[in-house]
C-alpha cells in the first residue's frame, strides 16, 4: 500500500488512530538515534530515511535521480514494516539483530530479507529500532553499498 502523502507529516496524518500513534512513536525513536547525515522524506510511498544526493551524488542505481535509499516505514494492510537495507547488506547487523530481538520482545521475529513486520502495534520494540538505526551511519550505508551493487 503506497501513499500518495507529499510529506511525512502527511503520511501520519493519514493513518488510523491506532497506527498513527505507533508510526508517530517510530518516527521519533528513528529521529532520535539515526546518525546525522540521513534526510528524512517521503520514498516509495512510505516514509523513508535516505542518503541525500548532497553525501552520495550518484542517487540510487535503479534510478540515479533518487536518493540512495537507506530505511523506510510503513502502514501496511496487516503490519507495520520497517525496513532495514543495512540488515539485508551486513550479515552481522541480522545476526546482531535475531539475537537481541528475544530480548525485547514476546513475539517471534516476522521478516522477510530486509523487512521486519509487527502486526500489532504495542508488539514494536522501540528501543531495539532505536539501537539498530544507530548503527550505521551515511558512510558506512554508502560503503556497503557500493560493495553490493557497484561493482
Amino acid at each position: 500500500m503506497q501513499s500518495k502523502a507529499a510529506t511525512p507529516d502527511d503520511y501520519i496524518e493519514s493513518l488510523p488512530d491506532d497506527r498513527k500513534e505507533a508510526l508517530i512513536k517510530l518516527r521519533k525513536i528513528i529521529k532520535k538515534n539515526l546518525p546525522k547525515g540521513f534526510s528524512e522524506e517521503m520514498n516509495y510511498g512510505m516514509l523513508g530515511y535516505v542518503v541525500p544526493h548532497k553525501l552520495y551524488p550518484k542517487g540510487y542505481h535503479c534510478d540515479p535521480k533518487l536518493p540512495l535509499p537507506f530505511l523506510a516505514v510503513a502502514s501496511q494492510k496487516n503490519f507495520i514494516a520497517l525496513y532495514h537495507m543495512g540488515i539485508y547488506s551486513k550479515k552481522d547487523l541480522l545476526d546482531w539483530f535475531t539475537m537481541e530481538f528475544p530480548k525485547h520482545s514476546k513475539k517471534k521475529l516476522d521478516m522477510g530479507k530486509s523487512c521486519i513486520r509487527f502486526k500489532k502495534p504495542e508488539d514494536i520494540p522501540y528501543e531495539l529500532i532505536g539501537e539498530l538505526v544507530s548503527k550505521m551511519t551515511p558512510a558506512d550505508w554508502i560503503t556497503c553499498y557500493e560493495s553490493a551493487f557497484r561493482k
